[in-house]
């Protein structure tokens, strides 16, 4: 049996997928400001350079081949961080176009995308990353995300049949090679859950939640996996994922069951069992309080 790690198992349970890729072509002086949603969405530079301004965090100046990762919060890009941003939203209405051309001559070719699950089901890694990540081109030394920047741009810039697809699955392909990136570098106490997951003791507690959601972890049998002491494990699961290690399991049991329930193939009670509950009362009390309603409410049909 394959066994995958807890990146590729909370993709694909929770069905991320890249919605409605931009590209802006921006010369001159210019900022625009992004107002704060509850999505993921990645920004890459294929040319030139701009400033990326998250807010309450460090501004960031990228550069080509940088690729940046933003949760919750408001942001303004800027050829100037100085200047008075204007609402970036209006540049990409509602059913307008997804290429834009700013001020005049040469200046910076930027490209992004959000990051969407189905069922609003997102909320479990939104919560687990920073609300801004950079990946800066000299961080994959595989030169992996330059090669699917390059072939983006190209497809970008043809008219061939089927680019909107095949655009599409390179942007998600970008996506989870920052993700990658991110979970390799060096300075895993900036990337949270992402760095606890190759980190080696407390990536084999991950792992072995994510290969068996349904046994009754307890904190002392995943610090006796992670070959740590049960005070010391706990404190560093806590500082690194920003939950505890029962808080994790439990978020990710109810997350996975939402996603089956949806898929409407077992009954309630089956997929209570299947996410490591024995009790039907306690999974539809738990689930409750995590989502505010009742697991029957999140089928397609009633049982």
């Amino acid at each position: 049996m394959t066994v995958r790690d807890p990146l590729s198992d909370v993709l694909e349970v929770l069905g991320a997928h890249v919605v409605r890729r931009t590209r802006m072509e921006a010369g001159g002086s210019w900022a625009y400001s992004f107002p704060l949603a509850n999505r993921l969405k990645f920004v890459a530079i294929l040319e030139g350079e701009q400033w990326m301004l998250p807010s309450g965090q460090s501004r960031y100046l990228m550069q080509r081949g940088d690729v940046c990762l933003i949760g919750r919060t408001k942001y303004v890009v800027a050829s100037d961080p100085e200047l008075e941003p204007q609402d970036g939203a209006a540049l990409y209405p509602d059913g307008g176009s997804d290429v834009v051309r700013v001020g005049s001559g040469s200046g910076v070719v930027a490209i992004g995308g959000s990051i969407a699950f189905p069922d609003q089901i997102g909320e479990f890694l939104i919560d687990m990353l920073p609300v801004f990540l950079h990946v800066g081109r000299e961080a994959s030394a595989s030169g992996a995300i330059s090669a699917v920047l390059d072939l983006i741009s190209k497809e970008f810039l043809r008219n061939a049949m089927g680019a909107d697809t095949v655009a599409s699955r390179l942007a998600d392909v970008l996506v989870v090679e920052a993700l990658r990136t991110l979970s390799d570098d060096e300075e895993r106490s900036r990337t949270g859950w992402l760095g606890a997951i190759s980190d080696p003791r407390l990536g084999r507690a991950l792992h072995a939640i994510h290969r068996d959601v349904a046994v009754p972890w307890t904190v002392a049998a995943l610090a006796e996996i992670a070959g740590m002491s049960r005070a010391a494990f706990s404190a560093k699961f806590s500082q690194q994922v920003g939950t505890p290690p029962l808080a994790y399991l439990r978020y990710w049991r109810l997350t996975l069951a939402r996603t089956l329930l949806r898929k409407d193939v077992d009954t309630v009670e089956a997929v209570a069992r299947r996410v490591g509950y024995t009790s039907q009362s306690a999974f539809t009390n738990a689930y409750r309080q995590a989502f505010g309603t009742t697991p029957r409410s999140h089928r397609v049909r009633s049982d």
